[in-house]
């Protein structure tokens, strides 16, 4: 049988076999730069802000602010008297504080709110059956002023007591409960103070009562700047 296989044909003689075409390699992406670790802010120390509050003065708002804001900085509420605000302003970095206060050019001084002034009297008075009073409601009626009193000398047409000066006001609320005389106070006193057997009403055209927050000019801190800060509504990325 014949051989059908075929052989692979030659090349000619003078030609040379083709090449195959070399493919150039792709050339390689550079890997992106990783940016360099930025370094970390070292913690903040703990440390203590302390607030000082005349009576009635409520900072709860302000207190949470402070919390969320500055966790790594205690706020510790000074309780202060209003008649010794100004001496106590040196034990603490800032107070709320009541109008006026002694020596105000040493101070840095913020008013912030007044307050309205009211009638205490015992709950069984006919000065409670009204909604609110005026200052002729109030005449012939015994006023009693304590001690720690903060309204100053009023204008009404009432009559001192015949017993002698009661010193705090909550000594005075348990007497006007029994019956005994009436008390102008700020409204955040007449809560602060407020009894079952004593009631309350505004006193129209009255003296208010202003509450301020006050620290000393020299001792202004970073802690007591962001304190004022919040204190006026300033959010955490306000400047100053």
């Amino acid at each position: 049988m014949k051989n059908d296989r075929r052989r692979p044909a030659r090349p000619r003689p003078g030609k040379p076999a083709p090449k195959k075409a070399q493919q150039k390699p792709a050339a390689r992406k550079a890997a992106p730069k990783k940016p360099s670790p930025q370094p970390r802010p070292a913690p903040e120390e703990p440390r203590i802000l302390r607030l000082g509050l005349v009576p009635g003065t409520t900072p709860g708002r302000w207190i949470d602010t402070w919390k969320e804001r500055m966790p790594h900085v205690e706020l510790e509420l000074v309780p202060m008297s209003f008649a010794e605000q100004r001496e106590q302003l040196a034990e603490v970095d800032l107070a709320l504080v009541r109008l006026p206060v002694a020596r105000a050019e040493d101070l840095h001084v913020i008013p912030l709110y007044d307050e309205l002034p009211v009638v205490i009297a015992a709950k069984e008075s006919h000065l409670m059956a009204a909604d609110d009073l005026t200052a002729d409601d109030l005449a012939g009626e015994v006023l009693i002023t304590p001690g720690d009193d903060v309204l100053g000398t009023l204008d009404l047409p009432t009559v001192a007591p015949r017993f002698p000066t009661i010193e705090t006001t909550e000594d005075a609320v348990a007497t006007v409960a029994s019956g005994v005389g009436i008390l102008v106070v700020p409204m955040s006193l007449a809560r602060l103070h407020k009894r079952k057997d004593a009631d309350y009403r505004i006193l129209r055209d009255g003296p208010t009562s202003t509450v301020a927050l006050a620290w000393p000019r020299d001792v202004t801190t970073p802690d007591v700047e962001t304190f004022v800060g919040i204190v006026r509504g300033r959010t955490a990325n306000s400047s100053r």
